[in-house]
């Protein structure tokens, strides 16, 4: 017997059944190099396509930026800047349980008290439905959805309180601390110029009420106002401190100067100290501005002088935390002084 069926003893080589054919076959045609792992074209056709993937999500982010940059260009054509995330921009509206049982108990003129369902028991919630029930105010519940849009975003711990349009004082209201007629109750008064945050407003009114100031002068235009956002800052601080609108900022300060007050602003690259300030026995107006661009041309010309809060490194402080130093500096130089 011969071919190639036999073995070299003449005996017949025994089939493989079928098995052997996948070994026949081979691995196929070779890869291209960029798709072979390992292969130097393969890694740079990978690195090309990271930096492809990165390209098209700098592209994103840059329109992102660009939208938001428009929506606030946008806004500030409309004289009214964005308000930040979680500032709360409803005006009639008082959020978060501090801010809404503080404001029940300085009887603050309420039209309704929105309570979120199954929130956890706590005693500030309790509190206020008691001080609205025996009050008079209706007790409304309402869901998240629902306290997030009436309240413009704010921060509401499932409580919010529908008080009356905030009833702005006159910028000549604040020349007297009410109830105080002694020497240390000099007029001590916080004006805000260019400060568009409502939680800095709000926090500055608390500050304002621990050291005894005797309000808050904030711009009717571009500048903060009293919102939801405000409210839930001051811990209802608001209800005691009165905030006076002017119309225009440098000629409120001017009279103010008229009437024998000292303005003294804040800017990080004065030369005195505000701890040193000579005038904090005086009737003293201080001057916060914001804290990218700081106090404006015609509003630092009013000023009698220029203080800053002195502070190691590069850091700087925003309008709410420079005017609670500027405060507590203040009130401990009237207390020194006797």
């Amino acid at each position: 017997m011969s071919g190639k069926n036999v073995s070299k003893s003449g005996r017949p080589r025994p089939g493989t059944g079928g098995y052997g054919r996948r070994k026949l076959e081979g691995k196929g045609p070779t890869p291209p190099a960029e798709s072979r792992p390992g292969h130097p074209a393969q890694r740079r056709a990978a690195a090309a396509a990271g930096q492809q993937a990165k390209t098209r999500r700098a592209g994103a982010r840059s329109t992102y930026v660009r939208d938001e940059s428009n929506a606030q260009a946008g806004a500030a054509r409309r004289g009214s800047p964005p308000a930040p995330r979680g500032s709360g921009s409803a005006h009639e509206m008082v959020a978060g349980r501090n801010a809404v049982l503080e404001s029940l108990r300085a009887a603050v003129p309420a039209i309704a008290l929105h309570v979120g369902p199954r929130l956890d028991a706590d005693e500030r919630i309790t509190e206020a439905v008691k001080l609205a029930a025996d009050t008079g105010v209706p007790v409304v519940e309402a869901g998240r959805a629902e306290l997030d849009r009436i309240t413009g975003g704010a921060i509401h711990q499932g409580l919010a309180l529908r008080v009356r349009p905030y009833p702005y004082a006159h910028p000549d209201d604040l020349l007297t601390v009410p109830g105080r007629s002694d020497a240390a109750s000099a007029p001590l008064i916080v004006a805000l110029d260019g400060v568009t945050d409502p939680r800095n407003l709000g926090a500055v009114a608390r500050s304002v009420a621990a050291f005894g100031g005797s309000g808050v002068l904030v711009p009717a235009r571009r500048s903060a106002g009293v919102t939801s956002g405000a409210w839930k800052a001051s811990a209802g601080a608001l209800a005691r401190v009165r905030v006076a609108q002017a119309s225009n900022l440098a000629l409120a300060l001017a009279g103010y100067a008229r009437a024998g007050l000292f303005l003294v602003g804040l800017d990080a690259a004065a030369d005195e100290q505000i701890g040193s300030l000579e005038l904090a026995t005086s009737p003293l107006v201080l001057v916060v501005g914001s804290e990218g661009k700081g106090l404006s041309r015609l509003v630092a010309q009013r000023c009698d002088a220029i203080v800053k809060i002195p502070i190691g490194g590069a850091e700087s402080l925003n309008a709410s935390v420079a005017a609670g130093i500027a405060l507590y500096q203040v009130a401990m130089l009237r207390t020194q002084a006797g």
